[in-house]
């Protein structure tokens, strides 16, 4: 097997930044009444801005998801590559256009690519490393010379207020049962748009810097636990789940069964056991990794609520990396899912920081039934 080498990061965010007290001015009003739960919220994520395809005050979609995707593929091309190079295209997201073709497809389309293959990794912010890690595989086996994988998500349209409509209409129910409403306001002050991409390579750059891969990583324990965050389906009281397919359309509408929920009890009371200390565990075992190993810890997380309780996690686990090496951008760019990683390497790959020698720790958590992958990465 060959080593993979990833030569080129870039990222694309969509119009301008919005801030804080500009949130709902995009997003809009749900019943025409200001949040509750936003100033709880923003104080506790510590997001200070972030990113939206929609336009300012109309709700108006300004890029699709393949949009997103493509144009911080476009930004790939330099020198020594050019689009015609990708001999696979793999594409992770939450958040696609649509339910069918895959969203890789529709990335192609917007590249007006040769012929080639293309995969497309569903589910929430583990989709974006499962595309990483298809790349990967298919570079060390020998199957290709170089491929792209991409995350990347368009998450405000799922957001805007005309998706909750129907439901605003019985605003008595909500406001007699506050829960009903938090589950589903809770990610409305969390999730942002934009999209990365990487060049994975047989071969290093020459003339700059690489990132050779380690190892990646990925565990679930859907196995062991239940759902936490998620869209399309409704959870009965036996824990049964319940698809939108199998509500009327009226019903769909009604209960938002589209939104993005979140079971914030569950998420507080499981994330760092079950995406830090029982992984990483395992992982510790597996790769004879020390802590002291690495140059840069590169956390996802979805809100600064959970740094310190990240930190305790690594602590339990023996593996306690000091808070100056950890690099992200959770504040200024937002929560972007599966595109996250993807954005905080872009900036850490392409700041001038990195030296040859120097080792990166990944880490990337997904709450929609507990799943986790870190990866490992060298300067080269």
């Amino acid at each position: 097997m060959v080593d993979v080498y990833i030569n080129a990061i870039e990222k694309f965010m969509p119009n301008e930044p919005v801030f804080n007290d500009e949130i709902e001015d995009y997003l809009g009003y749900i019943g025409g009444k200001k949040s509750k739960a936003k100033n709880i919220v923003l104080r506790s994520n510590g997001i200070k801005r972030r990113f939206y395809v929609l336009e300012k005050g109309t709700q108006k979609q300004l890029f699709t998801n393949a949009e997103l995707c493509s144009n911080a593929i476009k930004k790939l091309q330099n020198i020594s590559f050019s689009l015609d190079d990708i001999e696979v295209l793999a594409c992770g997201t939450t958040s696609p256009d649509q339910l069918m073709p895959g969203h890789s497809l529709m990335v192609q389309g917007e590249l007006k690519l040769k012929p080639i293959e293309t995969i497309s990794t569903s589910g929430i912010c583990l989709s974006g490393v499962n595309a990483l890690k298809y790349i990967y595989l298919a570079i060390k086996s020998k199957e290709i010379l170089c491929g792209v994988s991409t995350g990347s998500e368009a998450s405000s349209p799922i957001l805007s207020a005309r998706n909750f409509e129907e439901e605003s209409k019985c605003l008595e129910e909500l406001e007699t049962n506050p829960n009903i409403a938090f589950e589903k306001d809770f990610l409305r002050w969390m999730l942002s748009d934009g999209a990365g991409a990487m060049l994975l390579q047989d071969k290093p750059n020459k003339d700059k810097i690489s990132l050779k891969i380690e190892f990646i990583d990925i565990l679930s324990y859907a196995g062991e636990m239940p759902v936490c965050m998620y869209s399309g389906l409704e959870i009965l009281e036996n824990a049964k789940i319940k698809s939108w397919r199998a509500f009327d359309q009226n019903e769909v509408m009604e209960k938002s069964l589209l939104s993005v929920r979140q079971d914030v009890k569950l998420l507080n009371e499981n994330i760092v056991e079950y995406t830090v200390v029982k992984p990483l565990q395992e992982i510790i075992k597996k790769r004879n990794i020390k802590a002291s190993d690495y140059n840069y810890f590169l956390p996802h997380y979805s809100s600064l609520y959970f740094r310190d309780k990240l930190y305790e996690g690594l602590k339990k686990v023996n593996f306690e990396i000091p808070y100056e090496k950890w690099f992200t951008n959770l504040t200024n760019f937002g929560n972007t899912g599966s595109a996250s990683i993807y954005i905080i390497l872009e900036e850490l790959f392409n700041s001038g920081k990195l030296k040859k020698g120097e080792k990166i720790l990944c880490y990337v958590p997904e709450s929609g039934r507990f799943s986790t992958a870190f990866f490992s990465l060298e300067v080269v």
